[in-house]
């Protein structure tokens, strides 16, 4: 049995998470904050980052390493990854730019877009600058046919699902303007396409709950 370990309000918990629903593997769920000092969490974690899971041969972190070992480990599963080695890197490839070159980039904005902090001009002035022209070399790769490599659902819309919204979603906060909107890539379509899959609703709805109660409504 697999125990996913984290909160629901991390995207990077949820990508994990999708993935265990759509390759209907039994798991488990533990509510575990982020940036845990306790020795319990950086045994299996060790800066203390969700998601993290424990397998029966023990434990995993980072969500990419996470998911390539649910598709290894259950083979028996739907597959999420291509067969052809030159499509299946395609899909990774397009993991690591939403991840690396869209999200990390905005994630800076973070503190101030949805936490009640102050992000410094120079920060937003440098992600003004660099995420346009990652946003370019992003719609480049995407196909959108209706996912994000193509005609099939795979690991990229895993991650692209419960990330492209907020790299839209925080310039907008920030600058008043979408970037990828700006840039053409109308990804609401795209997440809403997504996000209408039984699993992907589910892990909406347990998103919303846990906000719910971390601020204080239920």
């Amino acid at each position: 049995m697999i125990t996913l370990c984290g909160i629901p309000l991390s995207n990077y918990y949820n990508k994990a998470k999708l993935v265990l629903l759509e390759k209907g593997i039994p798991f488990t769920e533990e509510y575990v904050k982020t940036h845990s000092h306790e020795e319990a969490v950086l045994s299996c974690s060790p800066l203390g980052k969700v998601p993290f899971i424990k397998t029966p041969h023990g434990p995993l972190c980072e969500s990419q390493a996470i998911v390539e070992y649910l598709e290894s480990a259950y083979p028996e599963t739907p597959k999420l990854i291509p067969a052809h080695p030159y499509e299946a890197a395609k899909v990774r490839e397009l993991i690591t730019y939403v991840e690396l070159h869209l999200e990390l980039v905005v994630r800076e904005l973070y503190a101030e877009a949805y936490f009640g902090g102050q992000v410094s001009d120079g920060t937003k002035k440098r992600v003004a600058r660099v995420l346009p022209e990652h946003i370019q070399a992003f719609k480049r790769l995407a196909k959108f046919g209706p996912y994000l490599a193509g005609d099939t659902f795979t690991l990229a819309d895993c991650a692209g699902w419960v990330s492209l919204p907020l790299v839209g979603m925080t310039t907008k906060i920030i600058y008043g303007e979408d970037f990828l909107a700006a840039a053409g890539i109308d990804w609401k379509p795209y997440a809403k396409l997504i996000g209408e899959r039984p699993h992907a609703l589910k892990v909406a709805a347990d998103r919303k709950a846990d906000q719910e109660r971390s601020l204080g409504r239920t």
